[in-house]
C-alpha cells in the first residue's frame, strides 16, 4: 500500500477505502434551528410545485402516475432543498419528502384515483 492507493498483485492500482473516522469528524450535528428551517424550506418549495403545477398533480393522481408526472419539477425542488441545507440534514433527514406527501398529495384526497384503495 503506498499513498492513497491499494496496490493489487495483478499490478492494478485501487483508490483506498475513505477512513470512516475521518469522515464522521467532518459531520456535523445540526441544530434544531437548523432542522426547523430545513423542514419550513422544504415545506415551501413543495407548496411553490403544487401552486405551478396543479394540472400536472391532478392529472398524475387521477392517472396513478404522479411522481412520474412531477419528476422533474420534484428533482429541481430537491437539487434546490439539498443546495440551501447542510449535507448532515439532506442525509440524515426526510423533510423534503414528507413535505412533498403533505402538501401535494395528502391535501388532494379528494381525486379519485387507485391511489386511495
Amino acid at each position: 500500500m503506498r499513498g492513497r492507493f491499494v496496490d493489487d498483485p495483478a499490478g492494478a492500482s485501487y483508490p483506498r477505502a475513505p477512513n470512516p473516522r475521518s469522515e464522521r469528524a467532518a459531520f456535523v450535528m445540526a441544530t434544531e434551528e437548523e432542522k426547523k428551517k430545513a423542514n419550513r424550506l422544504a415545506r415551501a418549495i413543495a407548496s411553490d410545485i403544487s401552486l405551478y403545477n396543479e394540472a400536472k398533480i391532478v392529472k398524475g393522481i387521477e392517472d396513478d402516475n404522479l411522481f412520474d408526472a412531477l419528476r422533474d419539477e420534484l428533482q429541481e425542488g430537491r437539487d434546490l432543498y439539498r443546495s440551501r441545507v447542510s449535507r448532515e440534514i439532506f442525509d440524515t433527514s426526510n423533510y423534503f419528502d414528507r413535505a412533498v406527501v403533505d402538501i401535494i398529495v395528502r391535501s388532494r384526497g379528494h381525486i379519485k384515483s387507485k391511489l386511495w384503495l
